[in-house]
């Protein structure tokens, strides 16, 4: 009875293990908003249990949705970016990253615009990756096909066209009512270390409060406030006139926010923040803001627009106070300027209204002493007096823009994939530029318009402390500590010299000596691994040990979850390092094959053209499964030892899979 059960479990375990998965549909659709404008809608039904990505996902991520349109440049043109529905989002503790998904269903809308009347037809393309608790899917690719409405149809009809490919659909049409048609769609603006625009806007009233800490304009706030109490008839009147100013304040940099918004775009934002060129130049542009704030020089402008900007200002009235406001944003350039050109880089690369709201968050925070010291003047008296303070808050603020720098340079390095500054070479320079903050501090060094410094006032002594601590948080990063508290800044853990630390191997047990064997690298936990089928069955026969096949994907969150949280298990490494050898086969290797290796397969029908689409071919055809993680423990002849594996977080159950293959292989 007892082996009776045991064959049926097997068998069970065998069919859930080598299930077939195709858990989504696509569809698409046109919809007409004029003669040459169309939207072009890709719909996604995802079988429950199942997510499917976003589209805006950082390197080093899960593999994101990617749709491409054929032929756009000879008969048509994409207007602004694909934009997606509003999904959700979680922060991934493996890849140490906000990551956006859907489920039930997902919608991807593109609006085009036709150049060319003999179009009936487009074609197009999904790319896409999608997971459950358990497992993943290698990338797949579908094609996809938009017909486009006849011009006789009424406009308020929507053709929905069935597309060719295993994830078919019936072909349905459906008619929406006009004023649906014209209704503006919502998108939730593609993010990248999305803070969202709540944060977006405290972060800038901080900032504004910074600036009003810096000697161009702290100084500026009694001058303001006597002016408007003296020239005012009645204290009520210096308060309206003062409530005037800040408001014109705020309205001339919500104003500059704007302007960047609308000449940008507010969908093409987020685009600009994984463009190698745009990084670069805002590195560049933030090291020379660093540099203006740490004494070397002055960034102002023109005299000559000051003074036609303060001739203005004697006009009285309304236009008058406006032109003040206009006067002060001029004048406190030099030192405000870094900083307000710092939030728009920053808040650009959020995309959507983040500039708007930056702005908005950093003029009140510059307006409102002003109001408020107009209606309480006695409060100018508790102000501090000017002096090098003033000054030692720039140079904090210096070093600070120069640390935010070099995450730019990071990010055109990721997207390059040079490996020029990677993860220890980062903390290196953070840990320099904030040590440095911290010798300053202490008054160890001294920079141009410094003061003299005959002793540290308490309040400078805590904030080097604070920059001390930090420096010394960072230095375990170099030895791979996770460093939460600067997660999204650093480049992650995998883009890093020694993904395992520097000089502590996450792998204790295995003892390096001699080179590898041809064709070998050390991969998880340090464990030997062949990336070559081939390679690696032939050192399992010299070895005299079974193979383990681990059919796994650089994107795959389970996988990683499997080498962090199984195989790092003393008794599964010592395992993995001593019993069997293992061959990882990536299924979402984008390498492509030589030409001559490349081939259709016999069991989908696809061209296999990289060396991902040969390894999942593989998985399909010979164990009629799909999905990632997959283990299969073989002999020399590619026969299977046991039954085959998936995502198991239980370390006690993976490891007794290991040994009742290795002790089959024995008999």
């Amino acid at each position: 009875m007892k082996n009776t059960i045991l064959t049926f479990l097997l068998l069970i375990s065998a069919a859930m293990s080598g299930q077939m998965y195709n858990p989504v549909k696509w569809s698409t659709s046109v919809e007409k908003i004029s003669d040459k404008e169309y939207i072009l809608k890709v719909q996604a039904k995802i079988q429950s249990g199942w997510h499917l990505y976003g589209q805006y996902i950082e390197e080093g991520g899960p593999s994101p949705t990617t749709i491409t349109f054929k032929n756009s440049k000879k008969n048509f043109e994409l207007i602004g970016k694909t934009t997606e529905e509003k999904g959700y989002e979680t922060v991934d503790k493996i890849f140490d990253m906000k990551i956006k998904y859907f489920e039930d269903k997902a919608l991807f809308t593109q609006k085009i615009k036709f150049t060319s009347d003999d179009v009936s037809n487009i074609a197009g393309e999904v790319d896409f990756m999608v997971c459950d608790d358990t497992s993943c899917l290698p990338p797949s690719t579908e094609e996809l096909t938009f017909k486009i409405p006849n011009e006789k149809k009424a406009a308020s009809a929507e053709e929905i066209q069935t597309v060719k490919g295993d994830t078919a659909i019936a072909e349905e049409k459906t008619v929406v009512q006009a004023e649906e048609k014209t209704t503006k769609m919502t998108v939730d603006p593609p993010k990248e270390e999305s803070r969202g625009l709540l944060s977006i806007f405290i972060i800038s009233f901080l900032s504004g409060f910074a600036a009003l800490l810096t000697p161009c304009v702290f100084p500026m706030i009694p001058m303001t406030v006597s002016f408007f109490t003296k020239q005012s008839k009645t204290k009520a009147a210096g308060i309206r006139n003062a409530m005037i100013y800040g408001i014109s304040i705020v309205i001339i940099y919500v104003l500059l926010g704007s302007i960047v918004t609308a000449v940008f775009g507010a969908d093409s934002l987020n685009a600009l923040s994984t463009n190698v060129w745009f990084n670069l130049i805002f590195f560049i542009l933030l090291v020379v803001f660093a540099c203006s704030f740490l004494g070397a020089f002055e960034i102002v402008l023109p005299s000559s627009l000051a003074s036609k900007v303060d001739s203005q200002a004697d006009r009285g009235g309304l236009i008058g106070i406006f032109f003040m406001a206009l006067a002060l944003a001029i004048v406190s350039f030099s030192c405000t300027g870094p900083i307000v050109g710092t939030l728009l880089v920053e808040a650009a690369s959020k995309g959507g209204i983040a500039p708007i709201v930056g702005m908005l968050g950093f003029s009140i925070a510059i307006a409102l002493p002003f109001s408020l010291f107009a209606a309480f003047p006695g409060w100018l008296n508790a102000l501090p007096k000017s002096g090098g303070w003033l000054n030692t808050v720039k140079v904090v603020l210096g070093f600070l823009e120069l640390a935010l720098a070099f995450k730019f340079l990071s990010n055109a390095d990721l997207v390059l994939q040079l490996h020029w500054l990677e993860r220890e070479v980062f903390l290196a320079i953070w840990i320099a530029v904030f040590g440095m903050l911290a010798f300053y501090l202490f008054g160890k060094i001294t920079l141009p318009h410094d003061s003299p410094l005959n002793h540290i006032s308490v309040g400078r002594l805590g904030l080097g402390l604070i920059v001390l601590s930090f420096t010394i948080y960072l230095i375990p990063g170099l030895w791979g500590a996770p460093l939460k508290l600067i997660s999204g800044f650093s480049p992650p853990m995998q883009y890093s010299e020694s993904p395992n630390g520097l000089g502590v191997s996450g792998n204790s047990d295995l003892k390096i000596t001699g080179s590898l064997p041809e064709g070998a690298e050390h991969g998880p936990q340090n464990i030997i691994t062949f990336h070559d089928y081939n390679k690696g069955m032939e050192y399992a026969k010299k070895a005299g040990k079974p193979v383990l096949l681990d059919f796994t994907g650089y994107a795959c969150v389970n996988c990683r979850k499997m080498e962090e949280l199984v195989w790092s298990d003393p008794k599964v490494l010592g395992v993995l390092n001593n019993d069997v050898v293992l061959i990882s086969l990536y299924v979402d290797d984008k390498k492509e094959l030589p030409e001559n290796e490349q081939y259709v397969s016999e069991t989908t029908g696809k061209k296999i053209k990289t060396i991902g689409n040969k390894w999942s071919d593989l998985q399909i055809k010979t164990y009629k499964a799909n999905a990632q993680p997959f283990y299969v423990i073989v002999d020399h002849n590619s026969a299977n030892l046991t039954e085959p594996s998936a995502y198991n977080p239980d370390i006690e159950e993976y490891y007794n899979w290991l040994q009742s293959g290795i002790k089959n292989f024995k008999k």
